[in-house]
């Protein structure tokens, strides 16, 4: 038996099938987005916008699986015939709108260069006011809301994404009978779901981004709605009522779609997930692990027993039950930028993308603080622990005689410092992280970062086994679902495993240094990032970001 695992990512789509008894990959195929830059819709007037065309996610689907079955059917024993079901994951929160009849917007040509009718991209910014609005209207009448997301609710999610569409484009809010998970549509379109309201809906984006708990009835309530905008609890109704974890079918694969591939009528569809959360499962996560998926930007996805009591720690994304594995609580922190700031420097500010190489390998000839250099990571704002998209990158010490690769092991430095701000925070408050696993094409293709990142966090630094980790967890729910094993525990045992003979281990003559760096580094944090008040330079970033702004109008 085989199955297939869906992975959208920020700038492609790529499709993987799995042979259930051993995890063996057959078969991979990537689809790059044709629209916009490398993917993204954006807007030169507004660098928080990030939009995506849903059409490139309906081709992408069709060509990614095609593409991976056409090379799986090179192994001797392959048969799509014997693909016995699918598992989705995206990037999240990114919501959708779309009509009665589950179609985005977007595809309909009234809407279809309208941005605000397009995939709202997890890295969306533009809702800062609006999530800010959320934020304290939950402190004040349900702090409960937000206890369990770090009591700062985040502009990259759901509710503050739709009020700021209800602001901003106030036609699309009209037009949109109903948003949509990304992460929950994908499934809907495979299993022929035409009203958005049948569309089975995952706990994992529901609980982490849309402020769904069983304890309070599911999503926000209609009173605290209205407190925001009555239009928002108008909407409530056409949402839904209730969010479910993995072991839970999205449906099956309808006619359409299974002659459109050549798949099998009705295999089973796993629930919808974000991509991070199926990679967690995809490097084996279980109570104890951190599993640090890194990519453009860095997740990191942790579980505890729902059998025990979690506190609710400041400044972590999500502690939902089931939202990564079901029967734990699954855990969620991260930065939101990692690859994007080396991207940035290199392709944006260099303008040479093949300098990647070039520059690590010259960083890697530079030891711990010979560079003089300190820099935050924080060039599309914190997600965690400070959860403020309003901060911005800073790199100081530089001379007249500082090179490109210093200033390029700089930025690897400031990602392995919010790095361990985040793995210090879960220690902090009681969750065990007995080893690190990473994930992601940055994991297995820059030793220099993940010894940097070893060093600076006092961990082993372990990699999955799979370049494809968030697309071989999709595969791994859809086995469980099909019958190919029992449970969850039993498919990752079988499917997933680390890459052998690979571990970053601490070297001391490195922590010492880093240690001082990361105190620094702390003083940087703390004063600009408005925790530390006897220090408080929190507004200077801001001041600049209205300036910008106040130029652009």
């Amino acid at each position: 038996m085989f199955t297939l695992g869906i992975d959208y990512g920020t700038n492609s789509v790529r499709a993987l099938v799995v042979r259930c008894k051993d995890g063996a990959e057959l078969g991979v195929a990537v689809f790059a987005y044709p629209s916009g830059h490398q993917g993204v819709l954006l807007d030169p007037k507004d660098h928080q916008l990030a939009r995506q065309n849903p059409a490139d996610h309906l081709l992408g689907l069709e060509k990614s699986i095609k593409g991976a079955l056409a090379q799986a059917k090179k192994t001797k024993g392959f048969d799509a015939r014997l693909v016995v079901g699918l598992g989705v994951d995206t990037t999240g929160s990114s919501p959708i709108p779309v009509d009665a009849a589950n179609t985005p917007l977007a595809l309909d040509a009234k809407w279809s260069k309208n941005l605000a009718a397009q995939c709202w991209l997890w890295k969306d910014h533009t809702s800062v006011k609006e999530a800010a609005e959320i934020t304290a209207l939950a402190a004040k009448v349900r702090p409960h809301y937000i206890a369990k997301c770090g009591n700062t609710y985040s502009s990259e999610w759901f509710w503050a994404k739709i009020l700021h569409c209800r602001r901003s484009a106030p036609a699309v809010f009209r037009a949109a009978y109903s948003w949509v998970e990304l992460a929950d549509w994908i499934p809907s379109v495979l299993a022929g779901v035409k009203d958005p309201r049948a569309v089975k809906r995952g706990v994992c984006c529901a609980g982490h981004k849309a402020l769904y708990a069983d304890e309070w009835g599911g999503l926000p309530d209609v009173e605290f709605l209205a407190q925001l905008d009555p239009a928002l609890a108008d909407l409530r109704g056409r949402l839904y009522d209730k969010a479910y974890d993995a072991n839970v079918p999205a449906g099956t694969l309808c006619p359409e779609w299974a002659k459109k591939l050549g798949l099998s009528v009705g295999i089973p569809i796993a629930i919808g997930e974000m991509d991070v959360h199926y990679g967690a499962i995809g490097s084996g996560v279980c109570e104890g692990t951190l599993v640090k998926v890194i990519g453009t930007s860095t997740c990191d996805c942790g579980v505890v027993s729902a059998a025990k009591t979690v506190r609710d720690i400041p400044g972590i994304c999500g502690i939902v039950n089931g939202s990564i594995l079901p029967g734990y609580y699954g855990l969620e922190a991260g930065q939101s930028a990692v690859g994007d700031i080396f991207k940035w420097f290199v392709e944006g500010v260099l303008g040479d993308a093949s300098l990647h190489a070039v520059l690590t390998a010259e960083a890697a000839k530079l030891k711990p603080g010979q560079s003089g250099l300190l820099a935050l990571d924080w060039n599309n704002g914190n997600r965690t622990v400070l959860v403020d998209p309003l901060l911005t990158g800073l790199t100081l010490g530089t001379t007249l005689y500082t090179t490109k690769a210093e200033l390029y092991r700089a930025l690897i430095e400031a990602t392995a410092f919010g790095a361990r701000a985040i793995i210090e925070r879960f220690r902090e408050y009681g969750v065990p992280i007995d080893r690190v696993v990473c994930a992601g094409g940055i994991a297995e293709k820059n030793p220099l970062l993940m010894q940097i990142y070893a060093d600076v966090t006092g961990c082993t630094m372990l990699v999955a086994g799979s370049s494809q980790a968030c697309a071989l967890g999709s595969a791994v729910a859809a086995a469980v679902l099909a019958g190919a094993h029992k449970d969850f525990a039993t498919a990752q045992k079988k499917m997933t495993r680390l890459k052998a003979g690979v571990a970053y281990r601490p070297k001391a003559k490195n922590q010492e240094v880093y240690e001082r760096l990361y105190a620094l580094y702390r003083k940087l944090h703390d004063s600009f990032g408005g925790v530390d008040k006897a220090a408080d330079l929190s507004r200077v970033m801001k001041d600049l970001l209205d300036i910008k702004a106040a130029s652009h109008a």
